[in-house]
C-alpha cells in the first residue's frame, strides 16, 4: 500500500509538470486564457500529489485546497505565500473558464505561469524530502 501511495503522489506531480509544460505551449501561442487554466491545474495536481500522502481526496477542488491550506500552510510546512498563489490561480482560472467575454492578458498569463513554477518547486522539494522524488532525476522544473 505504501508503495502505491508513493507512486500515485509521483504520478500526480508528474501530471502537474505536464500541465505546466502545456501552459507554456499555450502562452507561446498567444492562448492566454488556456495558459491560466493549465497553470492552475499544474498547481492543483501538485497539491493533490501532497494530499494523497495523507490518504485525503475530494471530488471538489475547494475541499482539496482547504485540506492543503489547513494541514500544510497553516501548519507551517509550506509558506503562506503558497495559499496566496493558489487563490490567485483559482480566481484567474474561474474567470478564464466561466466569464463570458473575459480577455486574459499576456502579463497575467505570464505571472500565473511563474507562480505555478514557484509552487511546483516548493512541492518538488517537499516530495524529495519525503523520498517520493529523486533529487537528481526529478530536478527540472
Amino acid at each position: 500500500m505504501e508503495r502505491s501511495v508513493s507512486e500515485l503522489s509521483k504520478y500526480r506531480f508528474e501530471t502537474s509538470l505536464e500541465d505546466l509544460d502545456d501552459a507554456k505551449i499555450m502562452f507561446d501561442n498567444g492562448r492566454y486564457k488556456n495558459t491560466l487554466n493549465r497553470a492552475y491545474y499544474s498547481i492543483f495536481h501538485a497539491i493533490k500529489s501532497v494530499t494523497v500522502l495523507d490518504g485525503f481526496d475530494s471530488s471538489k477542488h475547494s475541499g482539496i485546497i482547504a485540506f492543503f491550506n489547513q494541514n500544510y500552510v497553516k501548519a507551517g510546512i509550506f509558506p503562506k505565500e503558497m495559499s496566496k498563489i493558489i487563490r490567485a490561480a483559482s480566481e484567474n482560472r474561474e474567470k478564464a473558464d466561466y466569464h463570458d467575454f473575459y480577455i486574459a492578458s499576456k502579463e497575467e498569463a505570464e505571472k500565473q505561469m511563474e507562480r505555478a513554477r514557484i509552487f511546483s518547486e516548493q512541492i518538488r522539494r517537499f516530495l524529495v524530502d519525503k523520498g517520493i522524488l529523486d533529487e537528481e532525476k526529478d530536478s527540472t522544473i
